[in-house]
């Protein structure tokens, strides 16, 4: 039975967007333009952010003028939707930490940190190991990376595979004969890459919008090749995805589907 909540809009669609790429630039804010133009789509989707960042990150990036970014969404979902909202109430809440067990991940952390120190990359700054709710996030060169710094790791990774080989060893590491841990190493952005346990990708916020009786769900991503943290919800039956590299594509798209007429 389809949800009341959204009533009032004309179309039974819902429109889920990926942070960095469809909507800001990686880890700055959303421009007037972004903010006005989903005021304008509100009017007529539902609207949803699925980000691997957390809440407060997210926020940083999607508040504007005093709103806040589960004011301006109908569904907030932060860390993949390992923290969900709706309507600006929380859903739900998954641990990272009691999946893993503290004595494995404190031997997840020790291998990480002890490869990070061996990686020879132009420069490292700080905040190698950020853990989340639902995952933790590794950084070659460091999340207090500057705009520059971050751009300039991105292009040498490129050419030289950094975050793709530490995966690689990562995966071993978790493997039955060591760690024997269950999880999925996922690039996202432009210095980093996520680890989660299986099935706490981005499809992870489904679960709490299949019961609305929406027609259509939409995704927006830029990494949804192979490997990237937009893929398995992008290639997902249940949505219907769209691959954009900017804000101006997600909205010349989204035009184009629900505002043109």
């Amino acid at each position: 039975m389809a949800s009341q909540d959204f009533a009032d809009r004309p179309l039974r669609k819902l429109v889920l967007f990926d942070v960095d790429g469809p909507l800001t630039k990686p880890r700055q804010k959303a421009g007037r333009d972004v903010i006005e133009f989903l005021e304008k789509l509100k009017q007529k989707v539902v609207i949803g952010f699925v980000g691997g960042s957390d809440l407060n990150k997210i926020n940083e990036q999607l508040s504007f003028e005093g709103k806040s970014a589960l004011e301006r969404f109908d569904f907030g979902f932060a860390e993949n939707g390992l923290t969900a909202y709706k309507l600006g109430k929380p859903l739900a809440t998954q641990s990272f930490i009691k999946f893993v067990t503290e004595d494995k991940y404190k031997k997840l952390v020790n291998f990480i940190l002890h490869y990070l120190a061996d990686i020879d990359i132009p420069i490292k700054r700080g905040t190698f190991v950020e853990f989340r709710n639902g995952m933790i996030n590794v950084s070659p060169i460091g999340r207090n990376a500057t705009i520059q710094e971050r751009n300039d790791f991105q292009k040498y990774d490129k050419e030289h595979n950094i975050r793709a080989k530490f995966i690689e060893k990562l995966r071993e590491q978790c493997s039955p004969e060591n760690l024997d841990l269950k999880l999925t190493f996922s690039i996202g952005g432009q210095i980093s890459f996520d680890v989660f346990p299986n099935g706490w990708d981005k499809r992870y916020c489904l679960q709490f919008v299949e019961s609305e009786g929406f027609e259509e769900i939409h995704f927006f991503g830029d990494n949804t090749h192979k490997g990237g943290n937009d893929h398995e919800i992008f290639e997902d039956s249940r949505t219907i995805g769209h691959t954009v590299t900017s804000s101006e594509d997600t909205k010349r798209i989204l035009t184009d589907l629900f505002l043109s007429s």
